[in-house]
């Protein structure tokens, strides 16, 4: 008897994506594989899924015919549906998925002329409330799941048409996870994505080329760099605390000295592997340059570089940007003290794409709101 007729339908299609091996294992047993054959099984699934792209079972012409249709009875290889997809004018792209009721998240594709970096979101609004950053005025909806933070990678490789994920000249070469949400407030299903994104047999980037952006969870950063590896981004955006107090909330809580120590701290902290400290560029808030000397004072000794970033308008913000003038004086100074400190050019500001820019219209709805929406959908679906 193969492991084909072993198979027992489900009465709900599971989602496989975002399940480490152990766990997709671990379902193709439970749907009735055999268990000398789940391994192979296991292996040949990951592969198409991840390296191939591939959408559904059909694809995988590896496999016998009546187990790709026994699969797709019970499972399913979804991607997050894509609402919009806009394309600036300086091609970057920017998708607008959505994966229920009321799940709606952002990505963008910024293409350069030596990379292509995937913005990945880790949650649906947010908590930190940054006082320059859009998504910071959305309220948190919840955290995205592994399937639903590696589905934004899937998205974009099919768009670009950048499958295999083992391919030369990759379209997708780096992936930042400094899109909606704080990662660290999701620490376990952001792990669990990278780990497949990082995977040599899966989606293939190496971790040098994954960066993890925080805000300064300062008890999570140890354990960012011990199990998960990443490079790590911080965002410092003012050098005192009675002004990051204002702009960046969490410095209540997790104070400058607090935060720059943990990054003293950061498991394989070297020249190799430095700390990128973002900084966007705030008229007359944090842009002066006794601000820049005290920037170069405060991470002296600490393996860095630093990013400026021009203040990416949106409605209703209460800032402005620095005038460019300040901005390369800024930058000079902190240039001469050793650091590089490239300054971040603006991309797909036209289509709201930009850092600081990202928003969904999700909003946290009752459950009996939800399921008359679904009711109402399915409906809609239904022969008239």
């Amino acid at each position: 008897m193969t492991d084909t007729a072993l198979i027992t339908a489900g009465a709900e299609r599971r989602g496989l994506i975002g399940l480490d091996p152990a766990a997709l294992q671990a379902a193709l047993i439970d749907a009735g594989v055999a268990a000398k054959a789940a391994p192979m099984r296991m292996r040949q699934i990951w592969n198409w899924a991840y390296v191939h792209g591939a959408r559904d079972f059909a694809a995988m012409t590896n496999l016998a015919k009546d187990f790709r249709a026994a699969m797709d009875a019970r499972f399913d290889l979804a991607r997050p549906e894509v609402v919009t997809e806009q394309i600036s004018e300086d091609g970057t792209r920017k998708w607008l998925l959505r994966t229920g009721p009321g799940i709606e998240f952002e990505t963008v594709y910024i293409p350069e002329a030596d990379r292509g970096t995937l913005c990945v979101s880790s949650q649906v609004g947010c908590t930190l409330n940054c006082r320059f950053c859009h998504t910071g005025t959305q309220k948190l909806v919840r955290n995205l799941t592994p399937g639903e933070i590696i589905g934004q990678l899937l998205v974009a490789r099919d768009a670009l048409n950048d499958w295999p994920s083992t391919g030369e000249n990759r379209r997708i070469t780096n992936v930042v996870m400094m899109g909606m949400g704080e990662p660290l407030y999701n620490f376990d299903n952001v792990k669990a994505a990278l780990a497949i994104v990082a995977d040599g047999d899966g989606l293939a980037l190496s971790k040098r080329r994954i960066t993890l952006s925080t805000a300064g969870v300062v008890p999570m950063i140890p354990r960012a760099g011990a199990e998960i590896g990443s490079a790590l981004a911080v965002s410092l955006h003012a050098v005192r605390d009675e002004i990051r107090d204002v702009i960046v909330p969490i410095n209540k809580k997790y104070p400058i000295a607090e935060l720059l120590q943990a990054c003293r701290d950061y498991p394989g902290l070297s020249n190799a592997r430095r700390i990128t400290f973002e900084y966007v560029m705030l008229k007359d808030v944090n842009d002066s340059l006794a601000d820049a000397r005290e920037l170069v004072r405060i991470i002296r000794g600490i393996p860095a570089k630093i990013n400026l970033i021009p203040f990416n308008p949106w409605p209703g913000a209460p800032y402005e940007c620095s005038d460019w003038a300040q901005i390369e004086k800024f930058a000079e100074i902190v240039n001469r003290a050793g650091y590089a400190s490239p300054v971040r050019t603006p991309r797909g500001r036209d289509i709201m794409a930009a850092c600081g820019q990202l928003k969904s219209e999700s909003v946290k709805k009752r459950a009996s709101e939800r399921m008359a929406e679904m009711h109402s959908r399915e409906l809609s679906r239904m022969p008239g």
